[in-house]
Order: structure tokens, then C-alpha cells, then sequence
């Protein structure tokens, strides 16, 4: 009964865990930038567990397959077990406050109440045993060649750990003190790409793979700034439609390094779902932020796309009139060519959706354009 009340509860319980979690150690501070997706699984993952465990009885469910891919993730990415524990303590504690308040409101005799905790704990030390064997034995086995070498320490660099320079710009074969512009390549090919853009830009290139994936962190280096447009120019010549290249801004130093980076790394998600296949982050860059703020898109959602699908056609209509009145500098001329109608036939669409949202679309047109961009 229990169980059935908390999977009642589930997204609320799987956001709250999420939002402990995130307070430990931020996943976006990483430089694999699949990893804060891998890490939104494993959450999904831990809290399915113990709802198992609750459900088993005398029976002991297995650890999930994917806590234990997760660990070594983690090690191969430079996450302290340190932080993983830090983790599982905080999402087991609230775990055992949801199950709490559960049997409070069930009236569940205290007895029954301490047998589940008990279970709950054995449980929790199972998989954190589980997790630190695995997070171990990854850490152990990962290789230590040249190459390996450099992916540590781009890795502490971006993590904003100390590191010797002494030699590090010998080894990476980079200046890290010059200009930069970071870049993200997902996609076949991808190596050869860099290579052949680094050269046709005559720049100094420094670049990592995901293990797993074909996915590339990057850097174009020299003594001075180059612009972003170029590499966009450069890239449309030579970028085929099974890679997706995205570039941040022009920066110096190490800082700059790191921050154009995270540029890249952001607008990467993007550019894959939007079929963009070269993308500068400087085009998308509020639209980047807020695909990153839970709360800011999901806020938009509720309040400028879900009352759009109450229309009898599920808001298609609304949805392709506003983005063509949008693509038209939200010209009611335009749009009403583009769209092949009238412009009365515009205004009673217009009129119509501001009916559905509860509001004049005057004041509100900034947030509706990046409602309908995150939709896309």
C-alpha cells in the first residue's frame, strides 16, 4: 500500500531527489556532455530500486544494471566517490522522509513503519557497497598512457581543479594562456573534421573523445582571437549531415578556455534536436539557458504551449501561425503571405490564441517565441 502511495507521487519524489542531488555537485560542471543525461537515468534508476525493495518482501532485488554503469562513468569522468556517496546519502535520506510521511497519513503502526526503514537501510548499503566496488575497480583500471593523460587533465581543467601547469601546455601541445574557440562535434567523422578545419584556420588544435560515443570536445587556439563567424564559414564548406559541429565564443586565458567550452557544450543538445548541423552559440543563447532551467521551461510550457492544445486541433494551427508571425518580425502582412490567408484571417488567429492564453500577446511575445523554440 505503501509503495502504490509513493508511486502515486513519483514525479514529485523523483524531483525532489533530483534537486538534493543537484545541490551536492552540479552534472553540467562536467566536461562529458553526455553526463548529466546519464545521471538523470541512474536518479530514475535509484528511486525504482527502492520502490522494488519495498514491494520485494523477503525477496532482495538485484542493483540496477545502470547505478553500476553509472559508477564507472563517474570515475572515468573524475567524480570523486566522495561526491557519489554524498549522493546516495542524500537521496536515501529523502527517500525515507517520502516513505515517513506515507505511513503517518496510512496510520501505519510504528512497528511496520521501523521494519521497512530497517529494510530500506540494508538496501541502501547494499548498492552503496555495489557502487564503490564499481567506482573503485574503474578508477584502478583506467589507463595511463599519453593519451589518457591529456584527457585527465582537460578534464581537471574544466572541472576547475588544481592543476600543475608546469609543462601541461608541452604535453597538450596547446597554449592554454592564447585565444581559444571551444567547439562540440558529434557525428562520424568528426576527428578528421577538426583536423581539416584546424588547418584551413591555421590554428593549434586540442581536442577530446567521449569513450563511448562519437563526441568531441575541442579547442582552435593561437596567439590571436578568431572570430566565431570564420569557423562558422569555414565548417558550412566542409560539414556533411552525420556530424553536428556547435561553437562558442572567442575567448583568452584558461578562464576563456573553459567558458567557451561550456558554450559549445550547451548548444550541442540543441543543434541535434533542431537538425541544425553548425550551430554558434551566440544564435541561441537565451534559448540555451533556459533548456537548461527545469523550472524556466517547464514554466513556459505550462503557460504558453498546453493552453494552445486545448484548440480543437490540439493548437497546430496557433502554433504555425505564431511562428510564421514570428519568422516575419511579427508583420501581420508577412505572416498572412507566408501563411497563403488573409490578414483578417491572421488578426482572428491572433485573437483566438489570445483567448486561449487569458492574455494580450503585447508583453508577452518574448517568452511565447521561446516557448515555441523549445517546443521545436
Amino acid at each position: 500500500m505503501l509503495s502504490a502511495r509513493l508511486r502515486e507521487r513519483l514525479p514529485e519524489l523523483q524531483a525532489a531527489v533530483a534537486t538534493r542531488v543537484y545541490s551536492i555537485s552540479d552534472p553540467h560542471q562536467v566536461a562529458d556532455p553526455a553526463y548529466p543525461e546519464g545521471l538523470e537515468a541512474a536518479l530514475a534508476a535509484a528511486v525504482e530500486y527502492r520502490l522494488e525493495v519495498l514491494e520485494a518482501g523477503e525477496r532482495t532485488p538485484e542493483v540496477p544494471a545502470v547505478l553500476l554503469a553509472q559508477a564507472r562513468l563517474d570515475a572515468r569522468d573524475g567524480v570523486q566517490l566522495d561526491t557519489v556517496l554524498r549522493r546516495y546519502f542524500a537521496g536515501n535520506a529523502l527517500f525515507g522522509d517520502f516513505l515517513a510521511e506515507e505511513a503517518e497519513r496510512a496510520d501505519a503502526p510504528s512497528s511496520a513503519l521501523r521494519s521497512l526503514l530497517a529494510s530500506q537501510a540494508a538496501a541502501a548499503d547494499r548498492l552503496i557497497a555495489a557502487v564503490s566496488d564499481e567506482h573503485a575497480r574503474e578508477a584502478k583500471s583506467r589507463p595511463s598512457n599519453a593519451e589518457e593523460r591529456v584527457r585527465e587533465r582537460v578534464k581537471a581543467l574544466l572541472a576547475g581543479e588544481p592543476v600543475d601547469r608546469s609543462g601541461l601546455d608541452s604535453l597538450l601541445n596547446y597554449d592554454l594562456d592564447g585565444a581559444h574557440l571551444g567547439l562540440m562535434v558529434k557525428g562520424e567523422g568528426g576527428e578528421k573534421l577538426l583536423r581539416d578545419l584546424a588547418a584551413a584556420l591555421d590554428r593549434r588544435l586540442l581536442f577530446g573523445k567521449r569513450e563511448e560515443e562519437a563526441i568531441w570536445g575541442a579547442w582552435l587556439g593561437g596567439q590571436r582571437p578568431l572570430a566565431a563567424e570564420a569557423a562558422v564559414s569555414a565548417l558550412e564548406e566542409v560539414v556533411t549531415d552525420r556530424v553536428f559541429v556547435t561553437i562558442g565564443e572567442p575567448a583568452e586565458g584558461l578562464a576563456g578556455w573553459r567558458f567557451s567550452h561550456r558554450q559549445a557544450k550547451a548548444a550541442l543538445p540543441i543543434a541535434v534536436r533542431a537538425g541544425r548541423h553548425v550551430l554558434r552559440y551566440a544564435d541561441i543563447a537565451l534559448l540555451a539557458a533556459i533548456a537548461r532551467d527545469d523550472l524556466a521551461a517547464t514554466s513556459l510550457r505550462q503557460l504558453y504551449l498546453e493552453p494552445l492544445e486545448r484548440g480543437r486541433d490540439g493548437g497546430a494551427v496557433a502554433r504555425e501561425t505564431l511562428r510564421a508571425y514570428f519568422d516575419a518580425d511579427r508583420n501581420i502582412s508577412s505572416t498572412a503571405a507566408a501563411l497563403g490567408v488573409d490578414r483578417r484571417t491572421v488578426r482572428n488567429r491572433i485573437r483566438a490564441i489570445e483567448e486561449l492564453l487569458g492574455r494580450p500577446l503585447r508583453g508577452s511575445l518574448a517568452d511565447l517565441e521561446i516557448a515555441l523554440r523549445l517546443d521545436e
